[in-house]
């Protein structure tokens, strides 16, 4: 039996953009862990993508725990698929992490910084047990790898066979 993960009625080319905590900070830190882009900057290159790819991008950042929920809520059968960099809710959010289980459109992690190469407890996120695929260590480049991933993605459903 062959059935499509992303169910038909999902609006095919809708796809939201989650960002956690602190990622409005982005290009403020004296550091450049996360790059020299600001999040404006991010978010108009990531707009400009997904215009290019004729997705409809929802790009939205919050501090908030709940409120990333309440999108990923909000997402479920208004969007093909969620891209998601829930910064340090990554490394704790079970709540997080049960409400991308219960999406049922495709979902691709991204990281700006390579995860793996930086402190030990950031080393296991919550978030990919849900995801299709991650991107970490690409700055604002991997931000629109993954909005060119995510195209793909939906615009070739997976199949499973039991």
């Amino acid at each position: 039996m062959i059935f499509a993960m992303t169910p038909p009625d999902l609006p095919h080319k809708r796809v939201w953009f989650l960002n956690g905590p602190n990622a409005n900070l982005y290009g403020l830190d004296a550091s450049k862990v996360y790059g020299n882009d600001s999040f404006p900057v991010l978010q108009q290159r990531c707009e400009a993508k997904a215009a290019a790819l004729q997705l409809d991008l929802r790009f939205v950042q919050s501090n908030y725990e709940g409120q990333l929920v309440d999108w990923i809520q909000e997402a479920r059968g208004t969007a093909a698929g969620i891209i998601i960099n829930a910064a340090g809710l990554t490394y704790s959010s079970i709540p997080i992490l049960d409400a991308l289980l219960a999406f049922p459109g495709r979902i691709i992690e991204v990281h700006m910084s390579n995860i793996w190469r930086r402190e030990p407890f950031r080393h296991h996120s919550y978030i990919s047990k849900a995801a299709d695929g991650v991107i970490a260590g690409l700055g604002g480049n991997g931000y629109e790898m993954a909005i060119e991933a995510m195209s793909r993605l939906i615009d070739t459903p997976e199949t499973q066979t039991p």
